[in-house]
């Protein structure tokens, strides 16, 4: 397949049976485009791989991601629509969500909808694993969020089947993987690490960085937000020492189940202790009448 350089994509321009609307962004190794199937009558968005990364190495690649994701039927991983080579271009469609969760993340979310993401996605991981396959880049930009709060977990492009731990892969995004990971030996307790910190963001509104010493930034807005049942649970999922975090999503998850109720009554009475000191702040101070 060439590998040359080749004219960007316009708006309004066809691609086969697809029909370009706009760029809904673009990185190092692709742009994605939503948009119109012509034959099916839907949008879609469209992975298109820049030209010249394309080449045999890629698209073996490409075959294995498309063979893990076939073995991973979850409501919460995104799944392939079609994959084809039209006009010298790879072209992968997906599902179209309303945005990431990373845009999403720019805006205000209720604790109730966080939970509901952090559910989504430990299953989502938590079947991958029991599949014995590690995602190894888990961020926000690789969330996709649609209708009615549904996450969907993208991007399984690095992902590897291994049995305990994969030796040799240093892959993944700088600033979300977990140590062992950065030094090539990634295993599920990665994973567990890369979701205790998109987590430890959505609750805090805070991204921890190198070299996660605790206490971390934004601890202080995470004790007024959450129990401190999930503080302990975040910490382990973060520890810089592998075997101190739980062993991989299925284990994190089980623990998240039994400290959700909790969390949720402590965030409402945190709501209700809020509204009343608004409500006495608000009353009108009596004064004494002069005799």
């Amino acid at each position: 397949m060439p590998q040359t350089a080749q004219p960007k994509l316009r708006v309004r321009q066809r691609l086969g049976k697809y029909r370009i609307e706009r760029r809904l962004g673009e990185g190092g190794f692709a742009a994605v485009f939503q948009a119109m199937d012509t034959v099916i009558g839907t949008r879609v968005a469209l992975k298109i791989p820049h030209a010249p990364l394309v080449n045999d190495e890629m698209l073996t690649s490409f075959r294995r991601e498309a063979k893990i994701i076939s073995t991973l039927d979850h409501p919460a991983i995104l799944q392939f629509k079609d994959a084809s080579i039209i006009e010298e271009r790879l072209v992968i469609s997906f599902p179209l969500g309303k945005e990431t969760l990373n845009d999403r993340l720019s805006r205000r979310m209720s604790f109730e909808t966080i939970l509901s993401v952090m559910d989504q996605l430990l299953s989502a991981v938590e079947m991958a694993h029991d599949q014995n396959v590690i995602h190894c880049d888990i961020k926000p930009e690789n969330v996709i969020m649609f209708e009615s709060g549904v996450a969907k977990l993208a991007d399984f492009g690095i992902a590897k089947v291994a049995s305990t731990t994969v030796r040799g892969c240093g892959t993944g995004t700088i600033g979300y993987m977990a140590p062992e990971q950065a030094m090539g030996r990634p295993s599920c307790r990665s994973d567990v690490f890369s979701l205790g910190l998109l987590f430890y963001r959505m609750l805090s509104g805070e991204w921890p960085e190198w070299p996660y010493k605790w206490p971390l930034l934004g601890h202080e807005k995470l004790k007024d937000r959450v129990h401190p049942s999930m503080i302990t649970w975040l910490r382990k999922s973060i520890a810089l020492n592998p075997r101190d975090r739980f062993q991989d999503a299925g284990q994190m998850r089980n623990s998240f189940l039994r400290l959700r109720a909790k969390s949720l009554t402590f965030v409402k009475a945190q709501r209700l202790k809020a509204k009343k000191s608004r409500a006495d702040t608000s009353k009108p101070r009596r004064t004494r009448r002069s005799a």
